[in-house]
């Protein structure tokens, strides 16, 4: 587990570039914080750490935005809309827990709420690995989680301060 206090955007981007630099394919990312806390300007680093020169915007009204042109591909959603578990599936956003590139997902504790609380109780308990297939979509994962997820949680902390703690989840 990571944690960071950035003191600008541009720390911020800078932090996602290099995430995005070091990206492998099949790497999801689960951005969680309030409005304006940053998570999109995270993508925005993400995005040209992976050479993607497109302007990259949240696509909070289409749900996904996906770019491509760069390294790998990076498809980019937004659940702020959608304000159940059931609004999600129905969205039929699955097949980006298994990406061909980077998925990013702000507001993911819309989605995996219930195995994130899981995982942090399994980690404060040392815990047992556990595997779990989804039925649906057949992704096997730890926790119902991406096989490759990085969770992150922005907390502001001042106007410009921000908290980023992250940890990779899975192989």
């Amino acid at each position: 587990m990571g944690t960071l206090i950035s003191h600008s955007a541009i720390e911020t981007e800078a932090l996602g570039e290099t995430w995005g630099r070091d990206a492998e394919t099949g790497l999801v990312v689960g951005l969680c914080g309030d409005l304006g806390a940053g998570k999109t300007q995270l993508v925005k680093g993400l995005a040209r750490g992976l050479s993607i020169h497109a302007r990259v915007h949240s696509p909070t009204f289409t749900l996904i935005n996906i770019y491509t042109g760069g390294r790998l591909t990076l498809f980019h959603l937004d659940l702020y809309r959608l304000e159940t578990y059931e609004q999600i599936l129905a969205a039929g956003l699955e097949e980006y827990l298994q990406p061909e590139g980077v998925t990013v997902i702000e507001w993911a504790d819309r989605w995996f709420r219930a195995p994130v609380k899981s995982l942090k109780s399994q980690v404060q308990n040392r815990g047992i690995e556990i595997k779990e297939k989804n039925a649906s979509s057949g992704v096997e994962s730890q926790h119902g989680l991406p096989r490759r997820f990085r969770w992150v949680e922005i907390e502001t902390v001042s106007e410009t301060d921000r908290r980023i703690i992250y940890e990779d989840i899975g192989t």
